[in-house]
């Protein structure tokens, strides 16, 4: 039985909770897995910190929160801080260099990686930061393919922006490549 229990974690107004969601869908349509998603938003709608829970698995799936992930994606330090300690032993923290400095020890594989410097050196719009994001997870963890994530995206990004969010997941594939861990 597989399991993955996903904490998306940052600032609102970052699209964590649209990456997670995306991520949901394309293992529900595209990997026949279940999948649930819930997102907590702090006080603010821009600024504040907003989490995204997301467990897929092969299997029913009885309780929608994750309280131990074993992926944690940070994109703030405030998250960093908040959120790092509730990472499972061996999981694996994911984190922007930009924003957050992992000072801590944890007892997980750490991947920290300029992706916001990335996409705003190269695709110059920060709107599609999430999606890197995205591309580094799935390249670096393999949960599901980025053609499945391609035909979500097909789906839900109008089709003006759809070029600019397959290149930032492409970007995201290749930066997350080297760090991919059978």
């Amino acid at each position: 039985m597989k399991k993955y229990r996903i904490i998306f974690s940052g600032s609102g107004g970052q699209g964590i909770i649209t990456a997670a969601v995306i991520l949901a869908e394309a293992a529900v349509l595209h990997e026949d897995m279940m999948a649930v998603q819930s997102q907590v938003y702090g006080p603010q709608a821009r600024g504040g910190i907003s989490r995204s829970d997301v467990i897929l698995s092969d299997s029913k799936i009885d309780f929608p929160k994750v309280i131990q992930p074993n992926i944690l994606i940070c994109l703030t330090q405030a998250s960093y801080n908040t959120y790092s300690p509730l990472i499972r032993p061996g999981g694996l923290l994911l984190s922007d260099e930009k924003y957050v400095k992992t000072d801590r020890k944890a007892d997980a594989r750490q991947i920290s990686l300029p992706m916001y410097e990335t996409i705003m050196e190269k695709i110059k719009k920060p709107v599609v930061f999430n999606i890197c994001v995205l591309g580094v997870l799935i390249s670096a963890t393999r949960l599901v393919k980025p053609d499945s994530i391609i035909k979500v995206l097909e789906m839900r990004v109008p089709s003006e922006l759809l070029n600019i969010n397959i290149e930032a997941l492409d970007m995201g594939i290749h930066m997350g490549a080297k760090h991919y861990r059978n």
